[in-house]
């Protein structure tokens, strides 16, 4: 059987998580809990199709975009981007697919980041989406992942 390849503009995870697909939507969605794994509990979410949200995640670096689907506890879609200036991924500008299938041991969850317009930001969000669903399988594994090394307080 052959596997397709990625397209270039695409970053593609998958990791098996020891817990229900309704506990890792639940951490997805719940706008108390996303902070435990991703962001900053200054947060805005609109968990609904076309709804907002705004999260700082690494420091300075605020991500925001939309809500496209929202289909408790199976698939999640959102669009994605970084606020500021300069930056090459305006807010809402790329798309992320995040699918959770319910195994005998859990769940195994599909993260498709499409839409990033180079090799560099491809690599720099499968870093990125690397670092925070470790994060998540910890916490819905029964893990604390405890302060995130990323966060640092904005300059300025």
């Amino acid at each position: 059987m052959t596997t397709p390849a990625t397209p270039m503009d695409t970053v593609t995870l998958e990791r098996r998580i020891a817990a229900r697909p309704e506990t890792v939507f639940g951490l997805l969605t719940d706008r108390e809990k996303q902070p435990s794994w991703m962001g900053d509990a200054d947060a805005t979410f609109s968990f609904q199709p076309g709804g907002a949200y705004r999260t700082r995640v690494t420091g300075e670096n605020v991500a925001s975009g939309r809500f496209l689907t929202v289909d408790p506890p199976e698939r999640l879609v959102f669009t994605w981007g970084w606020e500021g200036a300069g930056t090459p991924l305006a807010p809402g500008s790329t798309r992320v697919e995040i699918t959770l299938e319910p195994t005998p041991a859990g769940t195994l969850l599909h993260l498709i980041h499409s839409g990033l317009p180079t090799t560099e930001a491809c690599e720099a969000h499968a870093e990125l989406w690397q670092h925070y669903i470790d994060r998540l399988t910890l916490h819905a594994e029964g893990g604390n992942p405890g302060p995130d090394p990323w966060m640092r307080p904005p300059t300025g």
